[in-house]
């Protein structure tokens, strides 16, 4: 009976245990986005959310119809950021939806000041894969930067690669067409970035390593000094001109 009794207070205090570690674990994460508020967003370089960006049907969504008639004049940035808070070693999870021939990207380690994400902040790529070289002349800006077959869109920029730095694994990618709903993980530590598409891991690579420098120095990011050079930052989602759809935000300390 007292062997009962101690086998009953061991399972009692393991599952205690297990629980503990669940509700521990789901409260390390951060919600940047519930669908409710914009909270904690606003413009890059600006005081509040730029024309466009709405909530519709608990969804954050821009779109260009969104833009009201008094805001045809705006001359901000309609890049935006989650300023509550800057971030260093993360794991971010999202879940995004762009149009036939969309682009967008997430951007982290933002710095404000400068002209816009790209200057200094490193990108996870959003694209339309399969449309967006038919939809948009890429030719004069793919052959400015070196790219082979100019006229189609480069490895290093299609969805879940590090723009301009590390392919995403074309093998392991599983991605929605354009008008479907995709997921998107990044990790971030100094010893490793880990890009997620869908679930499935698609790249990995070490920051400020010597391949990265290498791949940083190679002419992409000439005339953008401060690429890449900041450990801290805000997470900031790209207008890239197209309809955009985003939910389910949320960060995770690392």
């Amino acid at each position: 009976m007292k062997k009962l009794v101690l086998i009953f207070i061991a399972v009692l205090f393991f599952y205690s245990c297990e629980n503990k570690a669940t509700k521990s674990s789901e409260s390390e994460w951060i919600t940047l986005f519930d669908g409710t508020s914009t909270k904690g967003w606003r413009a890059y370089n600006g005081a509040e959310m730029p024309p466009g960006w709405k909530i519709v049907d608990s969804v954050l969504t821009f779109n260009t119809k969104q833009i009201l008639e008094q805001d045809y004049d705006y001359k901000g940035n309609r890049d935006i950021i989650y300023a509550d808070e800057e971030f260093d070693n993360f794991e971010l999870y999202l879940e995004w939806k762009i149009p036939e021939g969309g682009n967008s990207g997430i951007y982290y380690h933002i710095k404000e000041g400068y002209g816009g994400f790209a200057d200094m902040a490193p990108e996870y790529q959003l694209i339309d894969d399969e449309n967006y070289a038919n939809l948009h002349d890429l030719l004069e800006y793919n052959t400015s930067v070196g790219f082979d077959n100019p006229a189609d869109l480069n490895p290093l920029q299609q969805t879940a690669a590090d723009y301009a730095m590390h392919i995403a694994n074309p093998k392991m990618k599983n991605l929605n067409p354009a008008g479907q709903w995709n997921s998107s993980k990044i990790v971030f530590t100094e010893k490793q970035v880990e890009h997620w598409l869908n679930n499935i891991k698609v790249l990995s690579f070490v920051p400020w390593s010597k391949e990265w420098y290498d791949k940083r120095n190679s002419g992409k990011w000439d005339n953008f000094p401060d690429y890449g050079k900041y450990k801290t930052g805000y997470i900031g989602l790209q207008d890239h001109g197209s309809n955009l759809w985003f939910r389910n935000i949320k960060i995770k300390k690392l």
